[in-house]
């Protein structure tokens, strides 16, 4: 009985090491292919909706990899105001003036940012005809609106 008893028990342990590292690989592997494949899927669906041409798609291509290559350090930038702000945490004689002035520093970085984007999206709209343009307009209204409803989504979690 006691050799039944401890197979039964050693079999129950494994398998619920195997239940928890299959769950750690499916939510660990899920948010890592949400991140990129989501750009790559956006992607996609770019060149599909607007019938994009291989030299759109090249020349895209490259002003993206610019964008990115511009944009970081204003993300850097952004991070490091936000840290520095959410430092102040632990300062127990932190004024609201003073919390005034790191908030209007991460409101400037984010701003700037969001000049960069609207300024990239300009110029890959004239990467598009005539035709193609009101397609593009509308593919950057839905993906926005994607971007604002997975940051909501994310909050609630």
């Amino acid at each position: 009985m006691r050799s039944s008893n401890k197979m039964l028990t050693i079999a129950v342990i494994l398998l619920l090491i195997t239940n928890i590292a299959l769950v750690a690989i499916l939510v660990l592997g899920k948010d890592k292919k949400d991140r990129r494949g989501g750009r790559e899927e956006a992607f996609e669906m770019m060149v599909k909706e607007l019938s994009m041409t291989d030299a759109q798609q090249k020349d895209y291509k490259a002003m993206k990899e610019a964008h990115m290559k511009d944009s970081k350090p204003l993300f850097d930038s952004l991070r490091t105001a936000r840290n520095a702000f959410f430092a102040l945490v632990k300062d127990t004689a932190v004024t609201d003036s003073i919390m005034a002035v790191y908030s209007q520093r991460i409101s400037e970085r984010q701003a700037a940012i969001d000049k960069n984007i609207f300024a990239h999206f300009k110029k890959v709209r004239n990467l598009f005809t005539p035709e193609q343009q009101p397609k593009f307009d509308t593919f950057v209204q839905k993906m926005m609106q994607r971007r604002r409803d997975n940051k909501d989504s994310a909050r609630e979690k």
